[in-house]
């Protein structure tokens, strides 16, 4: 089926505000879910950063950016995005977006981990994802030259002769055929790749389905190794974990083992606000040997926390607990993917017809460990970038009718089993702390997975993501940011750089660990 519309794949941030800035071009955005629910945008609790306190300036924004990503940022990539952050804030504020302010109309601002200045714009505390998501979506809504495909899932693209032409789709909440659109330009804004682990704070359809697919398709993949995980997941037994966050810690909340100790205090100058790594490896360490972490919000925040963080609130009460009276326990669980599909600064892939934004892109803000509520600030830049590229390429706009999805029967549904299996094994030896060791097991048990499952172009494109990830973490014989090997706990100089890896790579080395796996006694 041809359509002149641009195809957007997600329907998180990134997506809806490519959409929007490409309007009155015709666009179509595939969306799995309803749209406004099941993106991991909606889920976003602390809220966007930007210089907009006095004293603070984007150059600081900038350094701080650089200095948490451990080695690894673009400078010119944090300079254009920091440059940019305030006037996205000013335009989600004319667009409806609630930010806390206070009494003479100032925006409130929190400071998270190393951030040098307090600069996390806000609302109601903990709800920054979901009003702004609320707030494009109404305006999606009202735009006529955006059309929606909910219920619709992206399994694939095509490619001709190294170009991507459209993309396979086929419905999200039951088997079904698939059916080809062929567009003139594809955005990849379809989320990270969080629930390929045990533990995630992630909505239950993120789990990398977006950069697989891109790998398969033959797109350069970078930062793979690179994934965050928030140390302060609620540690309720949810799937997904809900997620305390960080401005907890920024308003003055501790942490704490069974014993009471702040752990923190000896590890870091900067305690609870050192980067996400360091905090979260400290909390991994007070799991493993039975310590029970846990946030104390009690002298902070008391009777507050509350009405403050209802998000936060409303997650304890489901558990029991009261963060009132009790302090709150904690895991590290798999948040954020800093590795995706390498883009330049227009947001465009390797692949011509193809850009990408948002945490399915690779662009070189994020480095080796994204500094916290840079997550939605680099997705709504690189939208805009990406957006004004794509309509750069294309002809004026022309009218197009609306796209009818006709469904045949037939598909193929994901084994559940196989990907409880898969997640479990990315948890196991792909996590917080890696070895040599258990990348190598972790590269083999992914290749038998794929070789005892039913064949599943959903389930394909994650066990290329889970292999593109344990692959770039086997071959970065080193530890930097979000990616600890216990084998090589250091930092090497020499590696101080980005990664770049192709799937054929990627498998290759598959085949190379399950060989050697397959050979080595038990």
């Amino acid at each position: 089926m041809r359509t002149g519309r641009v195809i957007i794949i997600g329907a998180g941030l990134g997506a809806l505000s490519a959409a929007l800035r490409l309007a009155p071009r015709p666009v179509l955005v595939i969306s799995p879910e309803r749209l406004g629910s099941g993106a991991s945008s909606a889920w976003a609790q602390g809220g966007v950063a930007a210089a907009m306190a006095a004293g603070d300036t984007p150059q600081a924004h900038a350094r701080d950016t650089i200095r948490a990503g451990a080695g690894t940022v673009d400078p010119e990539v944090a300079d254009l995005v920091t440059q940019l952050a305030r006037e996205h804030i000013v335009d989600l504020t004319r667009m409806g977006t609630p930010f806390d302010r206070d009494s003479e109309g100032r925006y409130v601002l929190s400071r998270e981990a190393a951030h040098s200045f307090p600069r996390v714009v806000r609302v109601m505390g903990d709800q920054a994802g979901r009003e702004i998501m609320q707030a494009l979506v109404e305006t999606v809504r009202h735009e006529e030259t955006i059309q929606v495909a909910e219920g619709v899932m992206a399994s694939g693209l095509a490619v001709e002769n190294g170009r991507i032409t459209g993309v396979w789709v086929e419905r999200a909440e039951r088997p079904s055929g698939r059916v080809l659109l062929s567009g003139p330009a594809v955005l990849l804004a379809g989320g990270g790749s969080g629930g390929l682990y045990a533990v995630t704070t992630n909505p239950p359809r993120i789990r990398g389905q977006g950069i697989g697919m891109a790998a398969r398709a033959g797109a350069v993949i970078a930062d793979a190794e690179f994934v965050q995980f928030h140390p302060t997941a609620i540690a309720s037994g949810e799937d997904p974990a809900p997620l305390a966050t960080e401005a907890l810690r920024g308003e003055g909340a501790t942490l704490v083992n069974a014993a009471g100790e702040r752990f923190m205090l000896p590890i870091h100058p900067d305690a609870e606000l050192a980067p996400r790594d360091i905090v979260a490896r400290a909390i991994f360490a007070e799991t493993q040997v039975g310590r029970r972490p846990m946030l104390d919000t009690r002298a902070a925040l008391g009777a507050e926390v509350v009405k403050r963080f209802p998000a936060v609130a409303e997650a304890c009460a489901r558990a029991g607990i009261d963060p009132v009276k009790e302090p709150i326990p904690v895991a590290a669980a798999a948040h954020y993917h800093m590795g995706g599909v390498e883009t330049d600064i227009h947001g465009r892939s390797s692949l011509p017809g193809l850009w990408a934004c948002g945490e399915a892109a690779s662009t070189g803000l994020h480095g080796a460990n994204r500094l916290a509520s840079n997550g939605l600030l680099e997705a709504l830049v690189f939208a805009r970038l990406a957006a004004d590229d794509i309509a750069s390429t294309l002809g004026p706009a022309t009218d197009e009718p609306a796209v009818q999805l006709d469904f045949p029967e037939g598909g193929q549904a994901v084994d559940p089993a196989a990907v409880a299996r898969l997640r479990r094994v990315m948890t196991d030896h792909v996590g917080v702390v890696r070895d040599g060791d258990g990348l190598s097991k972790a590269l083999a048990e992914i290749a038998r997975i794929e070789a005892e499952s039913e064949p599943s172009e959903n389930l394909s494109n994650m066990l290329a993501t889970a292999t593109l990830i344990a692959a770039a973490a086997l071959m970065r014989q080193e530890s930097r940011g979000g990616h600890y090997r216990s084998d090589y706990p250091e930092a090497d100089p020499k590696q101080a750089h980005r990664s770049r890896l192709t799937l054929r790579d990627a498998l290759a080395l598959r085949r190379k660990e399950t060989t050697h796996a397959a050979r080595t006694p038990a």
